[in-house]
């Protein structure tokens, strides 16, 4: 039998939750960038005992994110929302995500599938339309093709289109199904764009 992905994609409102990055290196730097691009108010703490420039170039770009020199201490779990480690010491990656499965939080050690509740897949942004990207873990080049085609074949004025169904919807009257109905009905070309 095939293989599925089983995965259960959410969007995050990280202005509103507390993330910590353990690694200050390149991993670090592209976590936090990742994270960044799709969400620039990201409530971020990085601790590392060092940081790459770059990183600390992009953390004085954003106020949200604070940078704290230090080793890892359980006591940087608290009030935490999630969590994500990419030292380079496999064993201070592996008791971050002992520490934090203890404490019900969800974690991400870097390039270690096994151990995290989630992955950081591609995203595709044009507007208020923002589509996710998974290969399970298994291939964030693949990951990467596919946010770049989408890229290119969403419509740049697809952001109007939605802000404009957005105020048809408020004029709209009748039951929830009736409205459903008729938003169906004018968001069908989409579907059939090639016929």
């Amino acid at each position: 039998m095939e293989e599925r992905n089983e995965l259960y994609p959410i969007f995050l409102k990280l202005h509103n939750i507390n993330v910590l990055i353990v690694g200050g290196g390149n991993v670090g730097l592209e976590k936090l960038s990742f994270m960044l691009k799709s969400s620039p108010n990201a409530n971020v703490e990085v601790v590392a005992t060092k940081f790459l420039p770059e990183l600390e170039a992009l953390a004085e770009n954003h106020p949200s994110v604070t940078l704290t020199k230090a080793k890892f201490k359980k006591k940087m779990l608290k009030k935490r929302h999630m969590v994500i480690a990419c030292t380079d010491d496999l064993k201070v990656n592996k008791r971050v995500y002992d520490l934090a499965r203890k404490r019900y939080l969800i974690c991400n050690i870097a390039d270690t599938p096994p151990l995290c509740d989630y992955y950081l897949g591609g995203i595709v942004t044009k507007g208020n339309v923002k589509i996710a990207i998974s290969t399970n873990g298994k291939s964030p080049t693949t990951a990467k093709r596919l946010r770049e085609f989408f890229e290119e074949v969403i419509p740049e004025d697809v952001n109007k289109m939605i802000e404009n169904l957005n105020e048809y919807r408020k004029t709209l009257k009748g039951n929830f199904e009736e409205k459903v109905q008729r938003m169906n009905e004018i968001t069908q070309a989409l579907k059939n764009k090639n016929e």
